[in-house]
């Protein structure tokens, strides 16, 4: 017979071919937010991203700051995989944050995913 055969193989490529999607998704760990000197209403932003990254197909590709709004107000591209740097922290510099904004949530992103990982929602320290 050929389904029992036809299982077997398919069986066996499931073992050595796990899907793409066993990375899961981006989270969020932490959110450093900090006022840039003489430059009111700007910000440098650190965050710590966790991703099981798995090369080129599944990695954890931006993070996002989101207003109260839900509007994206910066993005932070995360240009190449970090398989063996887990979890990892990139900033992004002179982030302008609204006065009225009084809070701001980050979101990080994968391939394969999009988003749906762990959100950080931070204060925004305005002086």
């Amino acid at each position: 017979m050929v389904a029992p055969r036809l299982i077997k193989i398919l069986g066996a490529a499931l073992l050595l071919c796990p899907p793409l999607a066993a990375a899961g998704q981006a989270n969020v760990l932490k959110v450093d937010i900090r006022p840039v000197d003489h430059r009111p209403g700007y910000f440098d932003v650190d965050v710590t991203v966790k991703h099981a990254d798995t090369g080129w197909d599944h990695y954890a590709n931006r993070w996002e700051i989101l207003g109260p709004d839900d509007k994206v107000i910066a993005t932070r591209v995360l240009a190449h995989p970090h398989v063996n740097e887990q979890p990892f922290t990139r900033s992004l510099s002179n982030v302008r944050i609204p006065g009225e904004f009084t809070w701001v949530k980050v979101r990080a992103n994968d391939l394969v995913h999009g988003e749906g990982g762990r959100d950080v929602t931070v204060s925004v320290p305005h002086p």
